[in-house]
């Protein structure tokens, strides 16, 4: 692990064929360090974005960076993982089988408001004459800090410091501190701590939040009535207290919060304690050069069948240990967290701090999301934003699991042991849809399915292939046989049910084996026949738990024999699941020489994606999806993601033909897309290309680039950039628990250097031009191959493997152009248009 260090100055950026990569920070505001993101000067246009940027959260608690102000800010947001609202969904026309409760997660009490008034002028960030300002999240120790130097109206200075933490120790405890300073003369000072429920359409001046604009699908639902039932409230001068339940979830809430002051200046407190608000009051004589220093504990337990005064009685248990234990022993315990989590975790690119600074950023996130979700799943947007409305989708298992995986598998585990606690759930749902086995929710919190829009969400059942993959890959990489025996089986053994239920065998002089009416990946394509993806992906689910029951009968016989009883399991159905799986349909024109998408996807004329004007992107904000549907065009690689998940099964020749076909089709419209076009152009050859990628995905939230960072951070892009790294520059596969390495280091980058954690050893490796260096750190060492060379990492001692360079190098980009002209195999013309965009405004 790198050592720490102070501001370093941007190096040039990378020239390539495209020309210089784009910086997508103003480096004078957000300098570069490697282990900080710091705000220099306060800017109120783009406050949506920075309250993401600066979240702190650990995976069960989540606090947007609002200013502790309060009056400055796009959205505020204090979130808890799993505490949700539901909802009736109203379909303009109802049909059997679609999802009637949408689920969407609540804005918890805020706790973060601490304003202050100097000679009764209060602090407004966008109008203050601010002599300093720097806003710094350090990554090192996992906390917000903000220093202003306020000149009031009246000539004033004020040194204000703020620091906040949310625990990942603690998993409910959060930790502010408020310190103010007059600086030139003796002033009266009022601060204002205080707990408010904003859910319900108020701030603290009675104002109600302004609409979001035009509907974006990606954003959450608002709530017409009362979310949050007042149910307890109490408080004295030093702990207050807030419990509310969900009207219609029942779930429910306890906040409460401890306060402490420390300063040598006169102080008078007054407390108020409402349904909705409570406040502690501090009224201080403030002398020159006297600090005043503000702490407030706060705690937050919720349930889904406990009433408020249970949880009132939590919140007290976690701040009477903050009281015995001290707040200064709560941040050491944060950095020492922090300490282990990078000792695993981290990943190092010499010589590009840019780079480095962002990498980092993206893997705390990741912390932040995932740490302490025990016993719920990874919403989309962690818990910095209400994007997606808190939902949990694919994305955990394709891009956040794998990470954790390989880096703190008990995270993993935690993660899919909740998809395990959906398997009752999955099993009501397959049986809406007239299925046997379980089919997993697209989107949900609760485990119902939540997904209004059937074509784009329920259709896309490769969800459940994408869990079963998921417990597979944690299962082989860390040997957590038990998991599989005890939970991991059940699902497999039903989401094998169902694939087998779903698809049919049609024999045209042999036997093949078709699913229908599915969308992919690929949401710009939906309701198809024998898609790609869905078909290897299930053709994976199907061998994988035959093998599994087999394992199982074998080497677990107790286990055994309580599934097939739990799960009337017949032997005939592992049979089938195996024959299903050797005659899976996969699509593949000799014409073109690449895999179709799907059965047709082929027969529809290309989007013109380079005559497509800006302004009309993303297109699915744009253009019916019925207008999209009728193209070749993806929302996010979906045949290229199969090339990666399932590339053992691919040649090299097929992923190159595939990723030159599907690339230049590929909108980009989605965030889950650029880092696997990165991995597979790696992989390939397109070297330029898939740094290009890579540093979109690495960039996504911190430039903003799909313009709505502000509804929270893309979590499952984050995954991916550890992906990128690890998968595409690195070259590492994982194919049956076999580990194996083909870099592809980038030409700019002299190392890359990242750990994992494979069966109870941890393992560095350091990635150069010319070689590839495996050190054990902890456990028994490892056996791996490294382009194809069977390689012992001892468990003492670095091994040292040469490399002769870094795979094909193939400059540019695949040409769209190329795609045009080209003749189906009825003798047809690809072509290609935009739909009617002279009819368009704008």
């Amino acid at each position: 692990m790198t050592q720490p260090a102070a501001h370093e100055t941007a190096s040039p950026e990378p020239q390539t064929s495209f020309g210089p990569l784009p910086e997508h920070l103003d480096r004078i505001r957000f300098p570069v360090d490697p282990w900080r993101l710091t705000e220099t000067f306060y800017e109120h246009g783009d406050l949506g974005v920075t309250e993401t940027l600066f979240s702190v959260g650990n995976g069960y608690l989540g606090m947007r960076g609002n200013v502790e102000e309060g009056r400055d800010s796009h959205s505020h947001g204090t979130f808890i993982n799993g505490f949700h609202e539901t909802w009736p969904i109203r379909h303009a026309e109802e049909a059997f089988g679609f999802a009637q409760v949408g689920q969407t997660i609540v804005n918890a009490p805020d706790t973060k408001i601490m304003r202050i008034y100097v000679d009764d002028e209060p602090l407004l960030l966008s109008v203050a004459d601010l002599v300093e300002y720097e806003r710094t999240l350090d990554m090192r120790d996992g906390v917000l800090r903000r220093e202003v130097v306020w000149r009031t109206p009246a000539g004033n200075r004020v040194r204000i410091r703020s620091q906040r933490m949310v625990s990942f120790r603690q998993r409910h405890l959060a930790i502010l501190t408020y310190e103010v300073t007059v600086l030139d003369r003796d002033v009266p000072v009022v601060v204002s701590s205080q707990v408010l429920n904003r859910q319900d359409g108020l701030d603290e001046f009675r104002v109600k939040p302004q609409p979001l604009g035009m509907n974006d699908p990606r954003r959450a639902e608002r709530f017409e009535e009362r979310v949050l039932q007042p149910t307890e409230h109490w408080g004295d001068d030093e702990r207050m207290m807030l419990g509310y339940r969900c009207t219609n979830s029942r779930m429910s809430l306890a906040v409460g919060a401890d306060h402490t002051i420390d300063t040598e200046n006169e102080y008078k407190v007054f407390t108020q304690v409402e349904e909705d608000h409570a406040k502690h009051v501090y009224r201080i004589r403030a002398e020159a050069g006297s600090p005043i220093t503000i702490t407030k504990a706060i705690a937050y337990h919720t349930s889904r069948n406990v009433p408020a005064r249970e949880l009132t009685n939590r919140c007290r248990r976690t701040l009477d240990r903050v009281r015995e234990e001290g707040v200064e022993q709560q941040f050491a315990d944060q950095r020492a967290w922090l300490d282990a989590y990078w000792e695993r975790s981290d990943v190092e690119i010499e010589a590009q701090p840019e780079v480095q600074q962002a990498v980092r950023w993206n893997l705390y996130q990741l912390a932040q999301a995932s740490a302490r979700a025990e016993g719920n799943g990874i919403p989309a947007k962690g818990l910095t934003g209400s994007g997606y409305s808190g939902h949990y989708f694919w994305d955990t298992e394709v891009y956040v699991v794998p990470y954790l995986t390989y880096t703190t598998p008990l995270y993993a585990r935690n993660a899919l042991r909740f998809r395990y606690t959906m398997l009752p759930a999955a099993v009501r749902r397959a049986s809406e849809l007239t299925q046997h086995g379980a089919l997993f929710p697209w989107r949900t919190i609760n485990g119902e399915e939540a997904s209004a829009y059937y074509a784009a969400g329920t259709a896309q059942y490769h969800i459940d292939a994408d869990v079963s993959f998921a417990i597979s890959k944690y299962v082989q990489a860390t040997g957590d046989d038990e998991f599989m025996a005890r939970e991991g089986i059940d699902i497999l053994v039903q989401t094998a049910r169902m694939w087998a239920d779903l698809g049919f065998w049609r024999g045209n002089g042999s036997d093949s084996f078709h699913i229908h009416g599915v969308t992919g990946p690929d949401e710009y394509t939906t309701v198809v026949n024998d898609n790609l993806f869905t078909n290897v992906m299930a053709r994976f689910n199907l061998r994988r738990a035959a093998e599994a029951v087999c394992q199982l009968e074998r080497d677990w016989p107790q286990e055994h024999a309580r599934m097939v009883s739990r799960l009337h399991l017949e032997r005939e159905e592992i049979a089938e699941w195996e024959r299903a799986a050797d005659a899976m349909a996969i699509p593949y024109d000799d014409n073109l020489g690449i895999h179709p998408q799907d059965s047709h996807f082929h027969e529809r004329e290309v989007w013109d994606l380079p005559n497509t004007p800006a302004s009309k992107r993303p297109l699915l904000l744009h253009f019916h999806p019925l207008v999209i549907y009728r193209f070749q065009v993806l929302k996010q690689a979906d045949v290229v993601l199969a090339l990666f998940l399932q590339g053992e099964h691919f040649t090299a020749e097929e992923k190159r033909a595939d990723f030159e076909y599907y690339d230049p089709i590929t909108t980009g419209d989605s965030s889950l897309s650029g880092v696997v076009q990165s991995i597979i152009a790696a992989e390939v050859g397109y070297h330029e290309l898939a740094l290009r990628y890579f540093h979109d995905a690495l960039f996504v939230d911190l430039g903003d680039l799909h313009h709505n960072t502000s509804d929270g951070v893309h979590v499952a892009s984050a995954g991916g950039v550890w992906g990128a790294l690890v998968h595409g520059f690195a070259g590492m596969r994982d194919y049956g628990g076999r580990i194996s390495f083909d870099p592809r280091l980038p030409e700019t980058w002299p190392s890359l250097t990242f750990r994992l954690t494979v069966r109870g050893s941890r393992v560095k490796v350091t990635v150069r031009h010319q070689e590839i260096e495996l050190e054990n750190e902890i456990g028994d060492g490892l056996d791996v191959t490294v382009r194809g060379e069977a390689v012992r990492v001892p468990a003492r001692g670095p091994v040292t493997v040469p490399l002769d360079g870094q795979g094909p190098r193939i400059q540019g980009e695949p040409d769209a152009s190329a795609l045009l002209g080209t003749t189906r195999a009825d003798g047809t013309v690809i072509t290609a248009s935009v739909p009617h965009l002279s009819g368009l405004n704008g």
